[in-house]
């Protein structure tokens, strides 16, 4: 993480990489135990706490707002999804082709995400004339 106003953008980016990534590999997680009797899927949840961190920030200004979010709440944590839920005899409550929907949706977002970070470098490399 870089310490100035400068790289706001590239801070909260590298927080929403760093989740993706965990999610792809907890997916990946689920659709390995798709078979396991009484496994629950697991995920993780980044968009959502973006969203608050950035509304508590109280700027309507995206700039602003992305300056101003408290980095230290990026964190997202690991849930069981529908842990009393199953709708399969040996209580496991994984959909394989929700699962490989899912996983594909994450790795375009994580591949977002990185497009952006490379083109916020690329901004101030144009900045700086090299």
């Amino acid at each position: 993480m870089i310490n100035s106003d400068a790289f706001s953008y590239i801070n909260v980016l590298d927080k929403a990489a760093d989740a993706s990534y965990k999610r792809e590999t907890i997916i990946a997680n689920n659709i390995a135990n798709a078979a396991t009797p009484t496994y629950k899927r697991k995920d993780l949840e980044f968009q959502e706490l973006l969203e608050k961190e950035l509304k508590a920030t109280g700027y309507r200004d995206i700039d602003q707002a992305v300056k101003n979010v408290r980095l230290s709440s990026l964190n997202p944590d690991v849930y069981t999804d529908y842990p009393g839920f199953s709708y399969r005899i040996d209580k496991n409550n994984v959909d394989i082709d929700t699962e490989n929907v899912e996983l594909a949706s994450e790795q375009l977002r994580y591949q977002t995400i990185t497009t952006g970070i490379n083109q916020e470098f690329q901004h101030f490399k144009t900045a700086i004339g090299s």
